[in-house]
């Protein structure tokens, strides 16, 4: 998994500044959310819950939540939001999720955090034991046409590492994330035992246009993140 010191070192403000900026706020977590349906009930795994700020969303409409970050400071921020209303633990997503039961879930969210994955393979194969048969895969990732324009990568088809720098608590700190094609996502859920049932490209909600017009006119016409719900069926 790609080690980024943004989750670490600037824990806290990356933690602000993902519960309020408008590409998570207004445009990742109402996609999640509208995907995952309703949660009353449901046994729900957050995949790199981060500070908890979707963890604390699912948990409102009912859920009970189990995150799981790579980074003990993340968890931390996430044990102090939501107290005893979820459960977090630290766990790397390139290895065996250890604090999960077999066919424990009904559902694993993953909010923008399967990009920094060089191989989804050992992940679906631990959902593949996580989730009971029919559960459901809700995800989100940075768009593949992005990456390869954005970048200027000159072959779209191959799967990468690629940096950028985001302007994190007043400091310039570089990401560094796995670029990857269309077909290279299908594969890999499709070797894992899912099914796809949506693929999304959604817009923010309205009132971002309010809040930033600019943001609401890039996140509603250029391809920014892709969203996807997969059912598990072997």
């Amino acid at each position: 998994m790609a080690r980024n010191t943004v989750y670490d070192q600037f824990a806290e403000a990356y933690a602000r500044h993902s519960e309020h900026s408008p590409a998570n706020a207004y445009y990742d977590r109402p996609a999640i959310l509208e995907l995952a349906g309703d949660v009353r009930g449901k046994r729900v795994l957050d995949l790199g819950c981060a500070a908890g700020v979707l963890s604390e969303q699912l948990v409102g409409r009912g859920a009970t939540v189990l995150g799981v970050d790579r980074e003990p400071k993340m968890i931390e921020l996430a044990r102090g939001r939501l107290g005893e209303h979820a459960r977090f633990e630290v766990g790397d997503l390139s290895e065996p999720l250890d604090t999960v039961p077999t066919a424990g879930v009904d559902l694993a969210v993953a909010s923008l955090v399967l990009h920094y994955l060089p191989d989804w393979e050992p992940l679906l194969g631990e959902l593949n034991r996580c989730l009971v048969t029919g559960g459901e895969l809700v995800f989100s990732v940075h768009h593949p046409a992005a990456d390869w324009q954005w970048f200027g990568r000159p072959d779209y088809l191959r799967t990468e590492l690629v940096s950028e720098t985001w302007p994190v608590g007043g400091e310039e700190v570089s990401v560094s994330f796995y670029r990857r094609p269309l077909s290279a996502v299908f594969e890999q859920l499709h070797r894992a035992g899912f099914v796809v049932h949506t693929v999304d490209e959604p817009h923010p909600l309205p009132e971002l246009n309010e809040l930033s017009p600019d943001a609401y006119a890039e996140l509603s016409t250029k391809p920014v993140f892709l969203f996807v719900k997969a059912f598990l069926v072997g």
